[in-house]
């Protein structure tokens, strides 16, 4: 019987395998000891007529025969041809398990799909079965040892009552010289074609049904008759088992201890017992066992497959099912968990610390406690920087940022911001690095991306061959977010006035003039988009405007943790009010020059939303334009 030990070694313990070391049956012990008393019998002889019958010559001899097998032993590759070769024995092994005859799938279908309750039903049903194990009973006497010492001869199938003795005469009747375990699936199928003729198999579906459970089966079956036809090449277990023999039959005199007044190298202690050369035969001498016993799963061996068990299991089991229980249903009653929308069933005491919360993903608590720090700290105004800025720049990923001149992804506000644009000349395809280094000569703090979350782009002048590069680029108005400590710069700053925007349309809180009384404590430097240098931006505020055309708003998404921001891309039409807007400019009054940081007001600029021109402005601004080419000719 197969020796199971599943439950010796269901918990790691520190004595959980060592305890396994100690049983008997089903061992390596049990196996080997023959041949390990063999190799240590032999062994020990060789050493005593070594040390007690030879001469000192036949000694001198005998040592130059000793260190010739032990240097040329080595050479035999045992650990390779073995290791493959009991790998290859393994996967035969498990795969004949896994292709054993079982009955299952076929008997649920007969007792579902073959109606009838009375006499001649219950015989279709049971004939049937038993025609499926007639079949494996046919496959495991052709291949197991087992069962064919217990069923010898069709005598013996006919008495055990797998088969009738009219069937028995039958099946002697057609002249096969191949193994006929397939003349009961014949009869399976002609019979189920009966069944569905007479009405007792109600759909031709449930029929085809049957019948491809049934080639499974013989998909099965067949399967274990061709591992038992071609195994694995004779050839090759030769060639394994001389290698392990020849191996250890060359350790018996290359392994033995010499004398060590005679100076032979690696011969310098003489301790009698060759521990390690036991050993190593216990290993490699125990792995070819265990291809010897695995090769053949149905023969007799502690480990090997018990057909006998499974032919009485199968047939008890499918017999029951297509008979007593067709059609033999408990009266169907509510359950104890009828008006329990969360239903759990109870634990014991000795199972109560598996009672544990359902898993909702890796990431389900991931930044939580770094949300709610920055939350809290952001509403007391605590902290004046960010810790996870001042790490990211001390870091060594930092280092080799600034040293690359990579821009670091800016750090966001734990609010989401809404990013709006006017339209421009320019694409929307350049984002300055809105790491802002305070002058040190302002008193403004550093407005890092905490502080600035809105980004909208105003027109710029026409590029032209005197003007510099920069200039063909649109200029940037950073707008952030109100908070205590920007309520208090706006009390303070008393020189801030407003402007009206050059394009001659109502002002927006993108679009004012900036002053220009005190412009060492409202200048900062921010990074220019396009890497031609540093700009110099100064604050101002001017009040809210109802904004004209149609708004739009570009949110990106904020990680936990304050992952970079994303291109955002610019609105369509962006080019057509290019040279009218430049005409305005220069006929209307200054606007914000391209260094300038505006403070929206907070009643109106929570939202941080910006515009986008209609097609009606597009027109207004185009008649606009021809308006001042006549008064130029003019």
């Amino acid at each position: 019987m197969t020796v199971t030990y599943s439950s010796k070694v269901a918990n790691a313990s520190f004595f959980s395998f060592h305890r396994l070391l100690l049983r008997w049956r089903g061992s390596i012990y049990k196996l080997l000891y023959r041949e390990f008393l063999l190799f240590l019998l032999l062994y020990s002889a060789l050493s005593l007529v070594y040390r007690l019958v030879l001469s000192d010559p036949q000694k001198r001899l005998f040592e130059k025969l000793s260190m010739y097998c032990d240097k040329y032993a080595e050479q035999i590759p045992v650990t390779f041809v073995l290791g493959f070769y009991v790998t290859l024995v393994v996967n035969r092994w498990w795969n004949q398990f896994v292709n054993l005859p079982w009955p299952d799938r076929l008997m649920f279908l007969i007792s579902s799909c073959v109606q009838g309750k009375d006499e001649y039903g219950r015989l279709l049903r049971r004939t049937l079965v038993r025609y499926v194990n007639l079949t494996s009973l046919l496959i495991f006497r052709s291949v197991s040892t087992a069962v064919c010492k217990r069923f010898p001869t069709m005598d013996h199938v006919v008495e055990a009552g797998f088969m009738t003795p009219e069937e028995r005469k039958v099946y002697e009747n057609i002249r096969s010289p191949h193994l006929k375990y397939w003349i009961p699936v014949v009869w399976f199928s002609n019979l189920a074609v009966k069944a569905r003729e007479e009405g007792r198999i109600k759909d031709s579906i449930d029929l085809q049904q049957i019948h491809k459970e049934l080639n499974v089966f013989r998909t099965w079956c067949a399967t274990l008759f061709g591992y038992d036809w071609v195994g694995i090449p004779l050839v090759y277990t030769q060639v394994v088992t001389l290698a392990v023999y020849t191996f250890f039959f060359a350790c018996l005199i290359g392994r033995q201890f010499l004398d060590p007044t005679q100076g032979h190298q690696g011969h310098d202690l003489d301790i009698y017992v060759p521990v390690f050369t036991l050993l190593q035969f216990f290993f490699y001498s125990g792995w070819l066992k265990v291809a010897e016993q695995l090769i053949n799963p149905f023969g007799e061996d502690d480990d090997d497959f018990e057909a006998n068990w499974i032919i009485d299991r199968n047939l008890q089991v499918s017999l029951l099912a297509v008979d007593e229980m067709h059609m033999n249903l408990p009266h169907m009653t509510k359950d104890i968990y009828w008006n329990d929308c969360e239903a759990r069933p109870p634990y014991t005491l000795a199972a109560a610390d598996y009672c544990i919360p359902s898993f909702l993903g890796s990431t389900t608590d991931m930044g939580l406690s770094d949300i709610l720090q920055a939350d809290e700290a952001e509403v007391s105004n605590k902290p004046l920087q960010d810790p996870v800025l001042v790490w990211r720049q001390e870091s060594v990923l930092g280092r080799v940022r600034r040293l690359l001149s990579v821009q670091e992804p800016p750090d966001l506000p734990l609010s989401r911001p809404v990013f709006k644009r006017h339209s421009s000349d320019a694409t929307g395809s350049f984002f300055p690095d809105f790491r802002v280094n305070p002058r040190p000569d302002t008193g403004l703090p550093s407005p890092n991306m905490d502080t600035l979350s809105t980004l909208r782009e105003v027109s710029s002048n026409p590029p032209s061959p005197e003007s510099p590069p920069s200039a063909v680029f649109p200029r940037l108005v950073v707008s952030p977010p109100f908070s205590g400590d920007a309520l208090k710069n706006r009390e303070s700053s008393a020189n801030f006035e407003e402007a009206k925007p050059p394009n001659g349309l109502d002002p927006s809180p993108s679009e004012e003039a900036p002053s220009n009384d005190n412009p060492r404590t409202s200048s900062s430097v921010c990074c220019s988009p396009t890497q031609l240098g540093p700009k110099e931006f100064r604050w101002t505020h001017n009040p809210p405007s109802r904004p004209r055309g149609r708004q739009f708003s570009l949110q990106f998404s904020r990680q936990s943790s304050k992952a970079s921001v994303r291109s955002l891309p610019s609105p369509s039409g962006l080019g057509r009010r290019k040279r009218t807007l430049a005409g305005f400019k220069s006929r209307r009054s200054p606007g914000p020059p391209a260094d300038t940081l505006q403070l929206p007001d907070p009643e109106y600029d929570n939202d941080f939303q910006g515009l986008a021109g209609t097609e009606d402005d597009e027109k207004e601004e185009s008649n606009n334009g021809e308006e001042i080419k006549r008064q130029d000719s003019s």
